[in-house]
């Protein structure tokens, strides 16, 4: 195992280790990214018009509330990932009313993955505050080159990440901020920006956190 390769496996159980502990120690909602109602996530799918079929991938789900709004709506085909095994199943644990929902709940790391490696054709991926935690250049070009391969001509991405003028730590580690402009260079030429906009979230303790949602689509 080369020097590069014992990095990333270091960066993948610290992480794993400190997204287990998050979710372990506290009820959800007290969690600072805890989102009662995922409104803005919601416009921006409700933009690309995608029939009830398509397959809906989310990065770095964790405990969201968007899987069942999504459910709500008729959406029948989500895969939802986390390196965290404890945020999972804590998801899982919320849906269980859903008893005919077909979710496929795959446990790995977005910047070093395995079993994500056979994810293709998807329709849309939805990242909210799981990229800004990518602050190594390795770890980046890992999440996009994992994104370009995954999603299907004309599919969606939604990227929703603290902006410039964003909060620099979350949970105890260090974020990478981000703008439409940055995000596009990132994706490349291949992906069309349709929408974005700036958007102050409150956090359960009352404290705000300025994200910068966006819309794009592949070519």
């Amino acid at each position: 195992m080369n020097e590069n390769s014992e990095e990333n496996e270091n960066t993948k159980y610290d992480f794993e280790k400190h997204w287990n502990n998050a979710y372990q120690k506290s009820p959800i909602t007290n969690l600072g990214w805890y989102e009662e109602n995922p409104e803005p996530s919601m416009e921006l799918i409700e933009v690309c018009n995608l029939p009830k079929e398509a397959l809906i991938f989310n990065a770095g789900a964790g405990a969201t509330t968007l899987i069942a709004q999504l459910l709500n709506e008729g959406y029948e085909n989500i895969v939802v990932n986390d390196i965290s095994s404890a945020a999972l199943k804590e998801l899982s644990n919320n849906l269980s009313l859903y008893k005919n929902a077909h979710i496929n709940y795959i446990i790995d790391d977005l910047t070093n993955p395995s079993e994500l490696l056979k994810l293709k054709n998807v329709d849309l991926w939805h990242d909210r505050a799981v990229l800004h935690f990518f602050t190594e250049q390795y770890q980046q070009n890992a999440y996009f080159d994992l994104l370009k391969k995954a999603i299907k001509p004309k599919g969606f991405v939604i990227l929703a990440e603290f902006n410039l003028e964003g909060a620099k730590k979350c949970s105890g580690l260090d974020v990478f901020n981000y703008n439409e402009e940055m995000l596009q260079e990132r994706l490349g030429s291949d992906f069309v920006l349709l929408k974005s906009f700036n958007y102050t979230y409150f956090q359960p303790s009352g404290n705000t956190r300025e994200y910068v949602y966006t819309l794009f689509q592949k070519k």
